[in-house]
């Protein structure tokens, strides 16, 4: 994990947030606001979504600044 890197953890799934990377498009707050809140610490909820919908917003990301790693390949 790179410095300044935020992770954020469930059963299912671990979401890393790198702010450096992040270009600010606020696509994945625009088009998941459930997980990913701008006026909300922890500003990443994943209990808000299925995991897959998770999967499917992060490979959404332009700049590459949310990665996930999943701890059980049959959840997706």
């Amino acid at each position: 994990m790179k410095p300044n890197t935020n992770s954020y953890s469930n059963k299912k799934i671990t979401v890393t947030y790198s702010p450096k990377c992040c270009m600010n498009s606020g696509k994945c707050a625009k088009q998941l606001a459930d997980v990913f809140r701008t006026s909300v610490i922890p500003w990443i909820n994943l209990e808000a979504a299925e995991t897959s919908k998770i999967i499917e917003q992060i490979n959404k990301c332009p700049s590459g600044a949310l990665k996930y790693l999943l701890h059980d390949r049959d959840v997706a």
